[in-house]
């Protein structure tokens, strides 16, 4: 700033610019310089000048984040970042009244399961899990033991996830991070040891590409417990003493952990598990069924950029800040259609079963699966886990079933399995 002030012609120049800027009535937008300098500047402006004056416009907020050259990070809110938090608040607030498919018990445990399975599934990908979605999802409705790393991977996700739901009410600590480090990673790494520790002196970490190109550099192993207190004191709203909004608070968080990189490995993970037990805590309870793994793994390129962005640009996190809040409401819009397409799923297969009697809407979820996935096997406890009903209703669910033809019901040892005749669909009422 000081370089770019001097080669202006000093701060009255550099005021002018400012007022010329805010006449040119620029589009609302964020740019970094990388950006920027591809754009053409207001008239009157060069790219060098339309630059200054834009760091001049942005009035920092600073937050107790430190970055490695010991320079705060901090935030400025833009109209941008204001009116998406804005409409965040109003899709998903606290005060929000819920989609009656995530109110509803007999609908809000299977789009909870879903959802969990969503998040679990893509975080881990994000990773470089490489197990498909079908055998995922069949795996944690069954109840079966991982059989490689990238299923582990998942099924701890997972796990994490059905967590963090259980600990929303608590204040967040040093061990209780360490304890979601642990459940995330147990059994992925490559040293078991690493599991619920900070990385050791001797084993410093660096953020890289495939081909070796650093971004990021961590601070140093011996910082890491100091820092992990003031994380903690920050995402319990202890620091600093000014309002912050509820998501800023939570975006941030996640840079945090991100930025610190404090575990040898599952620091991705982690990162993320922390950002939905901040919404959570903050009373976002909707975030219960939105997944943000799924919109960032689409886009990897853009979370990637902001985090550059916010640590190149004298520690400006506002960059990741409105990064990930259109994330966010990518997401809400994702399960808004999810509830749309399930619900329209239903009423047509509700159509098609008018000649049978007494299906409940469990029977009939199982039914739209069965559809799409000829051979299918399920069990008792499946059914169970899905739904989240006792052992002798998910019995009753699958006998009327088959029953009616259709599912196949085989004995196999001293279990049940119930599969999907492939003219499933030739069976049902027309």
């Amino acid at each position: 700033m000081e370089e770019l002030l001097a080669r202006s012609g000093g701060l009255e120049q550099a005021l002018a610019l400012l007022n010329r800027l805010a006449a040119a009535a620029v589009p609302e937008r964020y740019l970094h310089w990388d950006e920027l300098r591809h754009h053409q500047p207001p008239e009157g402006l060069n790219h060098e000048q339309w630059w200054l004056a834009e760091k001049l416009s942005r009035r920092p907020i600073p937050l107790p984040l430190q970055g490695s050259d010991g320079k705060a990070f901090w935030f400025c809110q833009p109209p941008l970042l204001l009116q998406g938090l804005h409409e965040i608040d109003r899709q998903a607030g606290g005060g929000v009244v819920a989609p009656d498919a995530v109110t509803t018990r007999s609908t809000r445990d299977r789009h909870l399961l879903s959802s969990l399975m969503e998040e679990a599934i893509t975080s881990s990908q994000m990773e470089g899990a490489a197990t498909t979605r079908d055998v995922a999802k069949a795996m944690i409705r069954s109840g079966r033991v991982p059989r490689d790393r990238s299923e582990r991977m998942i099924l701890n996700n997972f796990l994490t996830m059905q967590r963090i739901r259980e600990l929303k009410d608590q204040p967040l600590s040093p061990q209780l991070v360490l304890d979601l480090h642990r459940l995330v990673s147990e059994g992925t790494l490559d040293d078991p040891a690493d599991a619920g520790q900070l990385r050791p002196p001797g084993k410093e970490v660096v953020v890289e590409d495939a081909y070796g190109t650093v971004f990021h550099v961590p601070p140093a192993a011996g910082e890491l417990e100091q820092r992990l207190v003031l994380l903690c004191r920050f995402a319990n709203g202890e620091i600093p003493a000014v309002f912050l909004h509820p998501l800023v608070r939570a975006i941030t968080l996640h840079f945090w952990l991100a930025y610190d990189h404090p575990f040898c490995d599952g620091n991705g993970r982690t990162a993320r598990a922390l950002f939905y037990w901040a919404m959570l805590h903050q009373g976002y309870r909707l975030f219960e069924f939105i997944s943000i793994s799924s919109v960032i793994n689409k886009a990897r390129g853009q979370y990637e950029r902001s985090f550059l962005f916010s640590e190149s640009d004298d520690n400006d996190l506002t960059y990741f800040l409105l990064a990930q809040v259109k994330v966010i409401q990518q997401g809400i819009s994702n399960l808004h259609a999810y509830l749309e397409r399930k619900a329209g799923e239903v009423g047509a297969l509700q159509l098609r079963l008018e000649g049978v009697d007494g299906l409940n809407h469990r029977q009939l979820a199982l039914l739209r699966h069965a559809l799409r996935h000829c051979g299918f096997r399920y069990t008792v406890l499946s059914h169970q886990r899905c739904h989240g009903v006792s052992n002798q209703t998910a019995r009753t669910d699958l006998q009327k079933l088959a029953a009616l033809g259709l599912l196949l019901r085989r004995q196999e040892g001293r279990r049940d399995v119930f599969c999907v005749p492939e003219d499933l669909a030739a069976r049902l009422p027309s």
